[in-house]
């Protein structure tokens, strides 16, 4: 086994058999989850709603740590929608606590693995002490290129594009016969990044929730019906998989020849 998965795959287990069949040629360079499933599981186990996000924090670690040792290169999180504005009051404001808790938490281990935190979505309704730990983080990881993990929060797909389609009319910098893909591409939240190959919904539910609606129109799309506290490292790769059993034609009859 690769040393760079000592101490992390155990030895004869099921993830070293799903480890054995990935193409590490063939990683997909970004990859988003729709991490879903944390009030069902907690409803099931007769468990506060909270503790279902708590449960759900320690797959996020797992998870980077995942995306990290395969190679991936951006993991995109959707952590909070505009829409979840609407649950109770004490679970949103617990909501934000924990993800305080989490940049306090983790922050040396992105500094260290060189991890890169950025943060998509309408800032301006975020909790004042929320928003500060993001941009401390945000600022102590700038520079970091090993992965760039990508908080989406106070987000919503139709709302980044009409935050872009503002941008433009605002600067008056773009003509309309300059306006392309690529030129409208630089004005979403995420420009600079790669689209996502592969977009990752934990909970069994078959519907993308206003996620990276312009980003995701040639993603791969995997469902597990996992729910997200209980999605590991396994699941992971199992994605992974699955996403490269899939022929990738971008609408042609045939896949795009490798350039390379």
């Amino acid at each position: 086994m690769s040393d760079r998965f000592k101490g992390w795959i155990e030895p004869g287990s099921p993830e070293e058999e799903l480890v054995g069949q990935v193409d590490f040629s063939r990683i997909p360079r970004h990859v988003a989850v729709i991490m879903d499933g944390n009030g069902r599981w907690a409803k099931e186990r007769n468990l506060p709603r909270v503790e279902g996000h708590r449960a759900g924090a320690k797959s996020v670690k797992e998870i980077v740590e995942s995306a990290a040792r395969m190679g991936v290169e951006v993991l995109t999180l959707y952590a909070f929608s505009r829409e979840n504005w609407k649950r109770p009051k004490k679970e949103v404001g617990t909501l934000w606590r924990l993800l305080e808790e989490y940049l306090r938490n983790e922050d040396k281990v992105l500094i260290k693995n060189k991890f890169r935190l950025l943060v998509i979505g309408r800032r301006e309704d975020i909790p004042a002490k929320t928003l500060r730990e993001l941009d401390r983080v945000e600022q102590l990881t700038r520079d970091n290129d090993r992965l760039t993990v990508v908080l989406a929060l106070n987000y919503g797909g139709r709302t980044e594009i009409v935050d872009a389609v503002r941008r433009i009319l605002v600067e008056h910098k773009l003509p309309p016969h300059k306006l392309d893909e690529t030129a409208f591409s630089r004005y979403l939240y995420t420009a600079g990044l790669p689209d996502p190959d592969l977009l990752i919904r934990t909970s069994g539910e078959y519907r993308v929730s206003n996620f990276l609606l312009w980003q995701i129109a040639y993603a791969e799309i995997h469902i597990t019906k996992v729910y997200w506290p209980d999605f590991r490292k396994g699941d992971f790769l199992r994605a992974l998989v699955d996403f490269q059993k899939r022929e990738r034609r971008y609408g042609d009859i045939q896949p795009p020849k490798d350039t390379d």
